[in-house]
Formats: structure tokens, sequence, C-alpha cells
């Protein structure tokens, strides 16, 4: 059974331990991301973007070690063993998951960026048709950024349109606009993952709210909780 929906940011300047100066800098956005999760039930379905589809058991452990710092993660409590590869949002899940729930455990659905608009939609549905056939009350956590285009300094370097593209992108995941996140612009970085939230709310979440929008670096960062 679906149960509430956490949004955060994916970006590892998030994780003290590798933001260095600028992890003060990112205070706010860390403890709104920890109020967004800790709203979740201990059981959890990550979505976010990857490099391929792949699921992650919430048996695994990964480790930040390919962005500069051996920091391990788990998704569950009881995760053991070497740490293996992960993508990005099941790193971040992870590190939150100690940060906010410690007792939580959590699966990762990771979706490659090559998926068109009507598919993200269908994997959605699907992820929501599959959550509901347990009585189990699940929280979903979509791990996902916005255009990193945003500022001269920005990582996808500098686009100033796209900064309305951000704010179309931030004003309907603060109103729970379906609509628009079915349809988001490859500016998105995490296009993908909020168009598997599209489908897995639609039409229309019960309530929406933003607990954080800015753009730090210019990278588009949101967290915000949904009922479904």
């Amino acid at each position: 059974m679906l149960s509430t929906i956490a949004i955060i940011p994916s970006a590892p300047v998030l994780v003290p331990e590798l933001a260095g100066a600028a992890a003060d800098e990112m205070a706010e956005l860390r403890t709104a991301m920890v109020a967004a999760v800790a709203a979740l039930p201990p059981r959890w379905v990550v979505i976010g973007a990857g490099t391929a589809d792949v699921v992650v058991g919430p048996e695994s452990v990964g480790t930040f070690a390919g962005f500069g710092v051996d920091l391990p993660v788990r998704l569950s409590p009881h995760a053991t063993g070497r740490p293996g590869e992960l993508p990005l949002c099941a790193l971040m899940a992870g590190w939150m998951r100690a940060r906010a729930q410690p007792d939580a455990r959590a699966e990762v659905r990771a979706y490659a960026g090559h998926h068109d608009a009507a598919t993200v939609l269908a994997l959605g549905r699907q992820l929501r048709s599959e959550i509901d056939q347990s009585a189990e009350p699940t929280g979903v956590l979509v791990v996902a950024d916005g255009a990193n285009t945003l500022t001269p300094a920005a990582p996808g370097g500098h686009h100033p349109a796209d900064v309305d593209v951000q704010l179309a992108l931030d004003d309907a995941l603060g109103l729970g606009d379906v609509a628009v996140l079915s349809r988001l612009p490859g500016q998105v970085v995490g296009r993908v993952a909020f168009g598997v939230l599209a489908g897995l709310c639609a039409p229309a979440p019960r309530s929406a709210e933003e607990l954080y929008r800015a753009a730090p670096y210019g990278v588009g960062y949101f967290t915000g909780v949904w009922q479904p």
C-alpha cells in the first residue's frame, strides 16, 4: 500500500564529509531533507536516475569512495558485506536512511535517462500497482535534481532560459502538478525519476508540501512531501 512520498535532491555535495567548506551552506537543505524522509514509513521504494534500469535490494552496501571519501552506506540496518557499486540515488538514499530513519529498509529503482515520457509514466503506473499489492505501508523516496545549468558556475554550463524550466519544475513539485511532471524537458537532470513519480501519483496527489527550493551552485534542488 502506497503511503507517504518524500522528494529530495541527489547531489553528493549535500553530504558533509564530501562538501568540505560548503557543508555549512547546505545545512538548511539537509534539515529539510531529514524532515521529509522522517515522514516515510520504515519500508521504502526509492526512485532515481541511473545509467541503466536496475533494482538494488535492501541487503546492499555502497560507498561514496568514487566521490572522494570512502564513506559506506547501507540500504537496511542488517546489510553487511563489502560495498558494491551503486547508483548515486542509492548512495544518497542509504546516507539519508542513516540520518533520518536508521531502522528503515530501502529497495532502489534506478531508471535510465533514455526513456520517453510515455514510458516513464507507464513505469510509474506499474510501480504503483506493485506497491499496492502489499498490505504493508510503503513509502516512496524520489532522489533527483532539477536543471544543472542555472548560473555561470553550474556543472552543466550556463543556460539562462533554464531558470524558467526550473521554476516550472519547482512549482509542479510544490503543488503536486502531475501533468507538468509528465512532460519535463531534457534540461531536467531527474526528468525520468520525476516522470515515474507522475505515473505513480496520477491523476494527482492528495496533498503536496514544499519544504525547500533553491539553486545553490547552479543546480535546482527541491525537497517536499506528497500524500498520494
